[in-house]
This record gives structure tokens, C-alpha cells and sequence, in this order.
């Protein structure tokens, strides 16, 4: 079985898949690819089948070495792939297919627009899954630990058809201001006046993650429409839009949890999420309500 070394593993890099379908009523969440829609593109440029784990990586910064010729691709963040076989590092392409040569490294730079970059390797990442997923769930630490220097990571069998696209057509992730449709409710009316939630030009807070996006913007923010009034916690899903106290949204992603105590006032527009998930702290954004 042919494997890759992480020779660095950048901010954070996880091991990512489909996530853990399913299990919600057991307090397990799905968590997998923050960003499902690069995520799968990048198992489709190797022919992989679906649910095949790859690495999510964000910011940028990892390096890896391999032992065998090896099929990647690497899709979402706008950042310098770079193949060194031996003699300098030549750059490739991102959102299409590439070898890198027995004994070769890739390396990725650091991410110039977006957040995470998905890298997928032909035959998948094999690492041993947990309640049927590979994922690494950083809420409630199932899965694999994230990489770090040193790892060796196995790859799975190549699968037996071969990719018949050179390079996937994609829009580069937004650096400016991004645009978001959210639906409204269930708890709108817990809050003064939900129409600040559209009217509002927001900023994604440096405090976000795989977990939540925090989004601050002028205050006072949402105001809760009776603070003394307790509302009894309930199921959340991906693209949860929360108001806490302190009237700063939360957008929910990957690795939300399952249940909350403040009112969801509005959720995200499913493919939207997979946008939301390459925001970048400071970014600018705007949200509005759907017309679904």
C-alpha cells in the first residue's frame, strides 16, 4: 500500500469525508468537508468514489513527501501548488489532476483568497473510520487527530476508471465582500427586528473555526426581543444562523453542535454554506433573504 509523509502540516489539516450521516439523534454530529462542493470536486478529478477521505487544509502551508507515484488534486482556496521532484519546485494547476513522482513532494503556499483547500489523492486517504466516517470532528474529537509533522498517512487501492477531465472550470473563492441567501426562522420573532440580519453589512470574526463563524457588525447587533425569556435547547443543522446575548450572529458549519439554547433566526441556503466555509476573518458579508 503506498502512503505520503507530512513533512508540515500548515495552521490546521484534517482528514475529511462525506461525514457521519445519520446519528444526530445519538448527539453525534455529521461533521466531513466543511466545503462539500470543492471537497467533491476534487474526488472527481481522480476518479475517486464518492466518500473517499482527503485532506482539508486551511490556510495553507502543508507539505508532503511520497513514497510512490502519486495521483492529487487540489480544489477550493486560491493558493501555489507546487511539485518538486528533485530538481526545484515547479507549480501546477489547482482543480485538476496531477502526479507527483516516487520519492517527489507537494507543497502548498498559503492561501491568497478563501479559507480552506481540499487535497485528494488517488485511492483516498486510509485511515481507520470512526462510526463510518473518516472525519476528523474537532467539536467532539472523534476521528483522527489532526496532521502533524511526521505522519505517514496510508493510500488507498486506485480506483479502476481513470479521470476524463483535465481541469474543472471553478471560480476562485471571493476576497471582498461575499453574499449569502439565508431563509427565515424558525426563530425570527425572538429578535427585534430580523430584518437587521439583511441590512447589515457584517465582518466574519477571528473568532471562527470548523465549529461556527462569528459575524460582528455595529452595535448592538440583534437585540433579543425579551433577554429575561429562556428558550429550552433544541436540534441545529449546517447553516444555522444563532443570536447569543451578545447579538453577533453565529453561522454554523461542519462541526456544529446538535442542539443550542439561543434562537436560530434564519439558516443558510444549503450550497451557501459550502461558500461560508471559505470566509476569511475580516471578509465582509452580506446576507439576504431568499426568494425560494
Amino acid at each position: 500500500m503506498s502512503s505520503f509523509e507530512v513533512l508540515a502540516a500548515g495552521p490546521l489539516t484534517t482528514v475529511q469525508d462525506e461525514g457521519r450521516s445519520g446519528l444526530a439523534a445519538l448527539g453525534v454530529g455529521r461533521s466531513g468537508a466543511a466545503d462539500r462542493r470543492s471537497y467533491g470536486l476534487a474526488n472527481r478529478l481522480l476518479a475517486n468514489p464518492d466518500g473517499a477521505a482527503a485532506l482539508e487544509v486551511t490556510l495553507g502551508g502543508l507539505s508532503l513527501r511520497v513514497g510512490d507515484e502519486t495521483w492529487f488534486a487540489v480544489t477550493g482556496a486560491d493558493l501555489e501548488v507546487l511539485v518538486d521532484s528533485g530538481s526545484g519546485p515547479v507549480a501546477v494547476g489547482r482543480n485538476a489532476a496531477f502526479v507527483v513522482p516516487a520519492g517527489g513532494t507537494l507543497t502548498l503556499g498559503m492561501a491568497r483568497a478563501g479559507l480552506r483547500a481540499y487535497v485528494a489523492v488517488r485511492g483516498g486517504v486510509a485511515v481507520e473510520p470512526t462510526l463510518g466516517s473518516r472525519s476528523t470532528d474537532t467539536l467532539s474529537g472523534l476521528g483522527p487527530e489532526p496532521l502533524a509533522e511526521g505522519d505517514t498517512l496510508a493510500i488507498g487501492p486506485r480506483p479502476g476508471d481513470l479521470p476524463d477531465l483535465d481541469v474543472a472550470a471553478v471560480a476562485t473563492p471571493e476576497a471582498d465582500e461575499v453574499e449569502l441567501s439565508v431563509l427565515r426562522g424558525p426563530r425570527d420573532d425572538w429578535v427585534v427586528d430580523v430584518d437587521d440580519l439583511v441590512h447589515t453589512v457584517w465582518q466574519a470574526s477571528d473568532h471562527s473555526d470548523r465549529v461556527g463563524m462569528r459575524l460582528s457588525g455595529n452595535a448592538p447587533g440583534l437585540r433579543h426581543r425579551d433577554e429575561d425569556r429562556q428558550l429550552p435547547s433544541e436540534g441545529l443543522v449546517r447553516g444555522s444562523i444563532q443570536v447569543p446575548p451578545s447579538g453577533e450572529p453565529v453561522i454554523f458549519l461542519a462541526d456544529h453542535p446538535m442542539t443550542g439554547g439561543y434562537p436560530v433566526v434564519a439558516v443558510l441556503v444549503d450550497e451557501d454554506t459550502d461558500i461560508a466555509a471559505q470566509i476569511r476573518p475580516g471578509q465582509s458579508v452580506r446576507l439576504h433573504w431568499s426568494r425560494r
